[in-house]
């Protein structure tokens, strides 16, 4: 699904020299790798305060711990989404709330948020989902409506930008309370293991979250909050640098290849291309089709047979997931996400897609389809 040796070779010398450097340093831990991955990070993002951390996961415990959220709180998020989202939820002894998702573009439908709340209601994570924004200007206002927090899981959609109706761009991860991403290798902005960092224009709320990774400790030794050690280590902090300063020309050429893969499918009576909405760009963290009239899964094996990856995201909806068994939901409570999960096949998807590659995947997909 992702190429990531390939990527590797055609930046190699720098990678190698990146690493050298802070074997050399042995400032393996909060090194000035990781200072200046931070300041760039802020930079290109456009945002106040960068907090790295050791994974996306970790970005949103310590986001929902910042925000002094309590057991019985509740969380409105997404049932269409990776566990991640859901699980700090729990683990922090407060109350996920799901609700359905948009059919076109997969993400948090701000029609069922409004209907979600409660007086118990305490904050939302809006997931940007496969490389494309949330509607964020309409859940702001059901947000500023009920007083309250968003926390937007931008684990794969760093780099869209959210354009509002004025005509105004936010990066993703930039436009609520906190922004939250994870650095895992398969993602746009991966490292080479698990890495996160945490995003707010919020000057006090940065200075909690500093705190809360660093063992709850602002002053060596004097623990003045329950924290938890989540740090991104220096290594991965300049592997980072350098992946960030190609981040547009992959976003871009993840654009190309859905532009290829869109015009081999549009208009397919058994494949529905991604919708890209007119108030986000979209970075492509996957490429995932809807099947109609075809099993996904034998079109999956198929394509294995061809040496040819394909995934399915996500088969089974959080609701109905046995950790997170709830007796407010059942099958049929959540249409389009039970709908997606029956229906959608992600294609590779990745920088170093040549036009060979793509002619083979999309040939073999068509092949399946017109039997």
């Amino acid at each position: 699904m992702v190429d990531l040796k390939r990527q590797y070779e055609n930046m190699q010398e720098e990678i190698d020299a990146a690493v050298l450097n802070v074997i050399r340093s042995t400032q393996y831990i909060n090194g000035p790798e990781v200072k200046d991955f931070q300041s760039e990070l802020e930079a290109y993002l456009n945002v106040r305060h960068v907090i790295p951390c050791a994974n996306g996961t970790d970005a949103l415990q310590v986001a929902m711990m910042a925000l002094d959220l309590k057991p019985g709180d509740e969380v409105i998020t997404t049932s269409f989404t990776f566990v991640a989202t859901v699980e700090v939820i729990a683990l922090l002894g407060l109350t996920p709330v799901l609700v359905d998702v948009d059919p076109d573009t997969f993400n948090m439908d701000p029609g069922a948020l409004k209907k979600a709340i409660t007086p118990k209601t305490k904050a939302v994570v809006p997931v940007h989902l496969f490389g494309q924004s949330v509607h964020m200007e309409p859940i702001l206002g059901i947000a500023d409506e009920h007083g309250l927090y968003i926390i937007e899981d931008n684990a794969q959609a760093i780099g869209s930008e959210y354009i509002f109706n004025d005509g105004t761009r936010k990066k993703t991860g930039t436009i609520g309370h906190i922004g939250c991403t994870s650095f895992f290798p398969s993602k746009n902005l991966g490292c080479y293991g698990d890495g996160g960092a945490i995003f707010t224009n919020n000057s006090e709320l940065a200075q909690k979250l500093r705190i809360i990774v660093n063992h709850g400790m602002e002053v060596r030794y004097y623990h003045d909050s329950v924290g938890v050690n989540s740090r991104l280590d220096s290594m991965q902090a300049a592997i980072l640098r350098i992946k960030l300063r190609r981040l547009d020309d992959y976003a871009s050429a993840r654009q190309n290849a859905a532009d290829y893969y869109d015009k081999a499918f549009g208009g397919h009576p058994k494949l529905s291309i991604p919708v890209r909405s007119d108030f986000s760009t979209h970075v492509f963290h996957q490429y995932t089709l809807k099947t109609s009239g075809i099993n996904r899964f034998e079109l999956q094996e198929y394509l294995q047979s061809k040496d040819i990856p394909a995934m399915v995201y996500y088969p089974v909806p959080m609701h109905m997931q046995k950790a997170y068994t709830d007796p407010r939901y059942k099958q049929g409570d959540f249409p389009v996400t039970e709908e997606l999960s029956e229906r959608v096949i992600s294609l590779p998807m990745h920088t170093e897609l040549d036009e060979e590659q793509l002619t083979y995947i999309t040939e073999t997909v068509l092949g399946f389809c017109n039997r």
